[in-house]
C-alpha cells in the first residue's frame, strides 16, 4: 500500500505540474497572439503568406460588429499583417508588423506586458510599440522616431514614420525579437490598403471554443469567411503538449510496473505462507473460483486503499506546493522565469487512481490463479 500511495502521489504531482504548464502556455498563446477563433478569408491560412493582400477583409465592418455582439464573445479585434524594414539612424532591421485597434487589443492581448513606456493609444495614430528584442537590437528607446519601409498592396514601396511609445514583452522571445505593433490606420497607410487580414475573437471560456466554432460556421457564408480555431494555428503549443504527454505516459508506465511487481510479490508470498490454509479451505468444499476471487479481492483492496491514500496525500501536497511556488528558470523561447504550480484536475486524479486500481487487479491475477490451482493433498501436507 505504501508503494501504491507513493506512486499515486508521484503521478498527481508530475501530471498536475504538466497540466498547469500547458494551461498557462495555452492561455498565453491565445491572449497574446491568436485569440480563440480567427475570422479570415477562405484560403488565408494556407496561402496567405505568399499573397497576403489577396485575402484582405474589406467592407465587412457591419458584419464584424454583429459578430462581436454574439453571446459568449468578450472581444473582437482586427489585425493587419505586414513586414518590412525598420530603420533608426544607421541601423536597419527586418520586422514583422501588426496593425491593431488599440482599444480592442486591451482585452485581447492581456499576456503582452509593457516593459517600458506606454501601450498603443487611439489618440496617437503614429505611435507604435516594439518587441523587447527588436528594440534592443535596433537601439531604440521610448520617444525615438523610426522609419518603416514595406511593399504596398500594388507592389510598390512605401515608407512611414512612427514614434516609439513603448517596448513590450510576450511569452515568446522569438516573437519579441522581430515584432512591432502599430494602430491599424498607420499600417493601412504603410501598405496603402484598406481592411484587415484577420478578426480575432476572444470568448468567455476556452472550453467553449468548439461549440462557438460550430455555431459560427453554421450561420455565416463559407465562401466569404473561414473560422479558424486557435489550436489549428498553435503549432508550437501542440508539439510541446504531445511531447509532455508522452513523458507523462512514460512516468505512468514506470509506476505501473512498480505497482505490478510490488503487489504481485506480496500476494505470491501470501500464497506460499497460506498454502495449508488454502488446502484446508478447498478440502472443506471451497471452490477454486472462490479462491481465485479471494486473492483478486485482496489485490483490489491494496489498490483501492493505497490509491485513495495516495490521492489524499497527493492533493494535499499539490495544494501546499502551489501556495509556496516552484521557482523555474526561463524556458526555451522566453527570457523571464516564473513560479510553477500544480494544477489539480479531475482527470489527473482519476487517471492516477484508475492506474493504481487497474495495476493492482492485473498484478493479483497470476498469484490468484496459482493459489486456485494448488493440489489439495499437497497443500494440506505443505507445513508437515
Amino acid at each position: 500500500m505504501v508503494a501504491v500511495s507513493v506512486g499515486v502521489i508521484a503521478m498527481i504531482l508530475s501530471a498536475g505540474f504538466i497540466e498547469w504548464l500547458m494551461e498557462g502556455m495555452r492561455e498565453s498563446t491565445i491572449h497574446s497572439q491568436l485569440g480563440h477563433i480567427q475570422v479570415v478569408r477562405p484560403g488565408y491560412v494556407e496561402k496567405g503568406t505568399s499573397d497576403p493582400y489577396k485575402y484582405l477583409i474589406v467592407g465587412e465592418q457591419a458584419t464584424m460588429q454583429s459578430l462581436g455582439a454574439e453571446k459568449g464573445i468578450e472581444a473582437l479585434a482586427p489585425r493587419l499583417a505586414f513586414s518590412g524594414l525598420l530603420s533608426l539612424g544607421d541601423t536597419t532591421l527586418t520586422f514583422i508588423g501588426q496593425g491593431v485597434e488599440p482599444d480592442a487589443e486591451d482585452k485581447l492581448s492581456t499576456s503582452v506586458t509593457m516593459v517600458a513606456g506606454e501601450n498603443l493609444d487611439a489618440a496617437d495614430p503614429k505611435g507604435l510599440i516594439l518587441g523587447r528584442g527588436l528594440a534592443k537590437n535596433l537601439g531604440a528607446k521610448v520617444g525615438d522616431t523610426v522609419v518603416m519601409l514595406a511593399n504596398t498592396a500594388e507592389g510598390s514601396i512605401n515608407a512611414v514614420e512612427g514614434r516609439v511609445r513603448g517596448i513590450f514583452s510576450s511569452v515568446s522571445k522569438a516573437y519579441d525579437d522581430a515584432a512591432l505593433r502599430v494602430p491599424i490606420g498607420l499600417g493601412q497607410a504603410l501598405i496603402r490598403a484598406e481592411g484587415a487580414h484577420q478578426w480575432l475573437l476572444l470568448i468567455d471560456d476556452t472550453a467553449h471554443t468548439d461549440s462557438m466554432l460550430r455555431n459560427l460556421r453554421g450561420r455565416f457564408d463559407k465562401t466569404k469567411f473561414e473560422f479558424v480555431p486557435w489550436y489549428r494555428l498553435a503549432d508550437f503549443y501542440n508539439k510541446t503538449r504531445d511531447l509532455f504527454s508522452r513523458q507523462v505516459a512514460v512516468v505512468q508506465g514506470i509506476i505501473a510496473v512498480i505497482f505490478v511487481l510490488s503487489i504481485s510479490n506480496t500476494l505470491s508470498m501470501s500464497v506460499l505462507e497460506r498454502t495449508s490454509e488454502i488446502g484446508t479451505c478447498m478440502a472443506l468444499g471451497l471452490r477454486r473460483r472462490r479462491i481465485l476471487r479471494i486473492f483478486v479481492s485482496e489485490g483490489l483492496m491494496l489498490g483501492v486503499v493505497g490509491g485513495v491514500a495516495g490521492v489524499i496525500l497527493g492533493c494535499a501536497a499539490a495544494v501546499i506546493i502551489s501556495r509556496i511556488g516552484i521557482p523555474l528558470p526561463p524556458p526555451p523561447g522566453m527570457d523571464k522565469g516564473f513560479d510553477g504550480h500544480i494544477n489539480l484536475t479531475l482527470r489527473v486524479v482519476f487517471d492516477a487512481l484508475a492506474l493504481a486500481v487497474g495495476a493492482a487487479v492485473v498484478s493479483s491475477l497470476y498469484p490468484a490463479w496459482k493459489a486456485s490451482r494448488l493440489v489439495i493433498v499437497d497443500a494440506l501436507r505443505r507445513n508437515r
